[in-house]
């Protein structure tokens, strides 16, 4: 059974999305200052380009000729030379502390909150960015760790449209944006 995600709303970003966690992960990292659909077709455009999709890739990569191709126009990024270094770090911290395997940060054993806490501690996640993979992690792709719903908070409350986590399809897309509106005019009010 193929999984099928929309986070990129392109077929071929999604199905590398899908197939590569790690390439979920870089997705959700980049996915700050520019469009949800952006940042999630990241992951497909570097491997385009580098060839090859990989956290021990992108760690080994020379970080200018990296930077270079994540500037590359259309740029990954709508800040290439920041992000290429967040990419780097992040791919990095993945091959040091979980041996390239992404995977390791929810299968290792541990509950919601320590899944929660390994998130928070890589390159580029903090917090609400961490409960939001963490949401979308369980909301989409079956991870489940004891307690997940109630580390991720209100993102995962089930039939929520707050994030990523509940993007599903473009429907779905255009409910999370109604209430992200909603909830950034409410809290200019």
């Amino acid at each position: 059974m193929t999984r099928k995600v929309c986070l990129a709303q392109n077929p071929e970003a999604d199905e590398l999305l899908a197939e590569d966690m790690f390439a979920l992960l870089v997705g959700m990292m980049l996915d700050q200052q520019i469009p949800m659909e952006k940042a999630f077709s990241g992951p497909k455009v570097l491997a385009d380009r580098l060839g090859a999709f990989s956290p021990r890739v992108i760690a080994d990569a020379e970080p200018e000729a990296f930077a270079a191709v994540m500037a590359t126009p259309p740029a990954v990024h709508r800040f290439p030379g920041s992000m290429a270094k967040r990419v780097q770090a992040l791919a990095q911290a993945v091959v040091e502390e979980y041996d390239g395997d992404v995977s390791r940060i929810w299968a290792d054993g541990g509950d919601g909150a320590v899944v929660l806490k390994r998130l928070k501690g890589l390159p580029g996640f903090g917090e609400q960015k961490a409960r939001i993979f963490l949401a979308l992690l369980g909301k989409q792709f079956g991870v489940r760790p004891d307690g997940w719903r109630e580390a991720a908070g209100a993102y995962g409350e089930d039939g929520s449209r707050r994030s990523v986590a509940d993007v599903v399809d473009q429907k779905s897309l255009l409910e999370v944006r109604d209430f992200k509106k909603a909830a950034k005019a409410a809290a200019k009010a």
